[in-house]
């Protein structure tokens, strides 16, 4: 069968889905005044923003097109500073929805620009996001997006001018688009760098990359290495999506860029066996389930590519690496002496003590433990045996990934391996570094034996490699952590969910459900059609529903939610179960002076005029009938216009006979 992989960070961002949940918020409002309208497309997709458009959120090109009292809705790119001064003057609204991590980069270069610096901005000059963050330095930012722009960057003529105005500090601040490649960025970094050391610039780099632009585009990347074919699903002028066909491109010689499933190429696919499919962060849900179901399977003959990969997994097991090589293991065993490293082939590999880097008091069961993988370089083959070294790896190269991650600010995966005062030390490969105890946890370490031989995620705090030292702290991963969660989960609901929950608590005027560590609030009147007097008349602690999300609002933390959403309105379905003529059973909830209202199903309530009660005239309905009381009645009309039903009970019941006088008494009362 045919195997569809998906890219594990595929379609909406946290900010596509805030700015669209901002969006439908507003279309919902029942108190705005003024037409409503974003500047642009909310999002680069058709699909989203012709159905917003439908619902009521038009589209405009400028503020010039709107009116005092309209509101205007900033869409994810966000928009320059001179936007919302122009609505203020104007008397606009506004309802901003700029992505959070756009918004930072606004207030980033507005300081920098206060403080004297030059803004650089690493990308697209088109793009609304880089009009956006250039509005927010005046419009002085020099924004560059390829290798000449950066090889052509005046730093020569700033220095100059610069000088001549006796201004003797000259400071360059970087800042990327959200949506660029991280190499990209890095390669552009790298040559304004040049530049700035030989006038003797200082410059200041903030890697402004979203991280989930980063995750996409990496798991994008490590999807393409692996299929034989590559499906990018995004919108035409959606820029991240581009991005991803380019890196689906260069790893995936079938790589196709489709706005939906009816530009699936089909035919150029019909022989992959593994397709991989990647989408945009404006790409919504929908048009990637369709795509994949669209993608037709069928099984094909792959004994002959099975044969090729064992023979090959043959063949490297018999191969030996050679002087030089750098090597892969697996540690078998330790002893005081040495290592044993199983490297996959046909002899095992052997570290010497002394092509160990070890500290004072150290034993190589400090470093090793078995099963642990390294990595070693191949220094001699003595007698068929293959001798390995630590020592030999580009120590250089290691202090390199270490300063780069303390400027990209990732993180990196280090090994406790001593206990000394005030912390321990911890090595990634042949680097050492020391975390304090006050950054080992989120919490306080009095005793860190707790730690030692444990493998922890670090960020980079401080780099010295002249001196040999680095610092890291596993506290600060451990909290960006806990807030990505938190984040996460608010990014992965969306208005119109419907989700797995369980009760939790009860008040007078709702339900608190537990929706995964969260609480929304299933108010009284969402629960059911009818109307309810308290939750625990359908409702228990403890019990699992679906509900459905109606409102978020990540701000104040809160999320309404519905029940009643999962069953059909009852007036929607009229015609399906009732119709004029029928007789119906219900109970009567409400009395009035002209008639009584009998609930046939929660949220359905007929009216019984006085008239129709009995056959006789009735001048006080309590007497005939009691609130509570089951009646049958029989439908007389259906007003689906006003929703409104009316019914008879005496059309159920037996009319009484009417008794005829006698004959002969008759005649004597015609005669008299």
């Amino acid at each position: 069968m045919r195997e569809i992989i998906r890219a594990e960070h595929s379609g909406f961002c946290f900010g596509v889905k805030r700015a669209i949940k901002a969006g439908e918020e507003l279309i919902e409002q029942k108190n705005v005044k003024g037409r409503i309208f974003t500047c642009g497309p909310l999002i680069h997709n058709e699909r989203v923003t012709q159905d917003l458009e439908n619902r009521g959120l038009a589209i405009i090109n400028s503020l010039d097109e709107a009116l005092k009292g309209d509101t205007v809705l900033i869409r994810s790119h966000g928009e320059p500073k001179c936007f919302y001064e122009q609505a203020e003057k104007r008397g606009i609204e506004l309802v901003d929805a700029t992505c959070p991590f756009v918004k930072k980069i606004h207030n980033l270069v507005e300081e920098a620009n206060k403080a004297g610096k030059i803004c650089i901005i690493i990308g697209d000059k088109t793009h609304p996001e880089i009009i956006g963050i250039s509005g927010w330095c005046n419009n002085k930012a020099y924004i560059i997006n390829s290798e000449e722009d950066a090889s052509n960057f005046p730093i020569d003529i700033i220095a100059e001018q610069l000088l001549i105005s006796e201004n003797s500090e000259i400071i360059l601040y970087v800042v990327a688009q959200t949506t660029i490649r991280k190499e990209h960025f890095e390669k552009l970094v790298s040559i304004i760098k040049d530049k700035a050391a030989k006038y003797k610039v200082d410059i200041e780099i903030e890697n402004t990359i979203c991280s989930a632009t980063d995750e996409r585009q990496n798991s994008c990347k490590d999807t393409a290495k692996s299929v034989d074919a590559m499906i990018v699903i995004g919108g035409k002028n959606s820029s991240n999506s581009k991005k991803l066909y380019e890196i689906a491109s260069k790893y995936c010689t079938k790589s196709y860029f489709i706005e939906n499933f009816k530009d699936l190429p089909l035919k150029e696919v019909e022989f992959c066996n593994k397709i991989g499919v990647a989408a945009g962060a404006s790409t919504p849900e929908c048009a990637i389930e369709e795509v994949i179901a669209n993608m037709s399977e069928f099984t094909l003959e792959n004994e002959k590519n099975l044969m090729h990969e064992f023979m090959d997994e043959i063949d490297k097991s018999l191969r030996l690496p050679r002087t030089g090589d750098i090597v892969n293991g697996k540690v078998l065993q330790v002893t005081e002496k040495e290592v044993i490293v199983n490297l996959g082939c046909k002899k095992d590999g052997i570290i010497p003590k002394d092509e160990v880097s070890v500290e004072d008091n150290q034993k190589l069961a400090d470093l090793f433990k078995e099963g642990d993988e390294i990595q070693a370089k191949v220094i001699r083959t003595d007698d068929g045996d293959i001798i390995l070294s630590k020592k030999k790896l580009e120590i250089n190269e290691h202090w390199d990934e270490i300063n780069d991650a303390l400027e990209n600010k990732s993180i990196i995966n280090v090994k406790v391996v001593k206990l000394v005062n005030g912390g321990v030390i911890a090595t990634y490969k042949e680097v050492s570094g020391f975390i304090p105890l006050s950054q080992l946890a989120d919490r306080f370490v009095e005793n860190a034996e707790e730690y030692l031989g444990k493998v922890l995620e670090v960020r980079v705090t401080k780099v010295d490699k002249m001196k040999g030292k680095a610092v890291f702290s596993h506290k600060l991963v451990l909290t960006e952590e806990k807030t990505k969660k938190i984040e996460e989960l608010w990014g992965r609901l969306a208005v119109g969910d419907v989700v797995e929950g369980t009760v939790m608590r009860f008040t007078d005027y709702g339900a608190f459900v537990d929706i995964g560590g969260v609480d929304g609030l299933l108010h009284i009147s969402e629960i059911s059609w009818g109307k309810l007097k308290h939750p625990q008349e359908v409702l228990n602690i403890g019990q699992k529903v679906s509900v459905k999300i109606l409102s978020m609002n990540a701000e104040k933390g809160k999320i309404s939610l519905g029940l009643k959403q999962n069953t059909p309105e009852p007036w929607t379905v009229i015609n399906e179960k009732y119709q004029v003529g029928q007789v119906v059973s219900g109970n009567v909830v409400q009395i009035k002076e002209y008639g009584a209202f009998v609930e046939l199903e929660p949220g359905l309530d007929g009216l019984v005029h006085i008239s129709e009660v009995a056959h006789k005239r009735v001048t006080n309905i309590a007497d005939e009938i009691s609130i509570g009381q089951e009646v049958s009645a029989e439908i007389l009309d259906i007003d689906t216009e006003r929703k409104r039903i009316s019914l008879s009970i005496k059309a159920t019941l037996e009319a009484p006979v009417q008794e005829e006088a006698p004959v002969e008494e008759a005649v004597e009362e015609v005669e008299a």
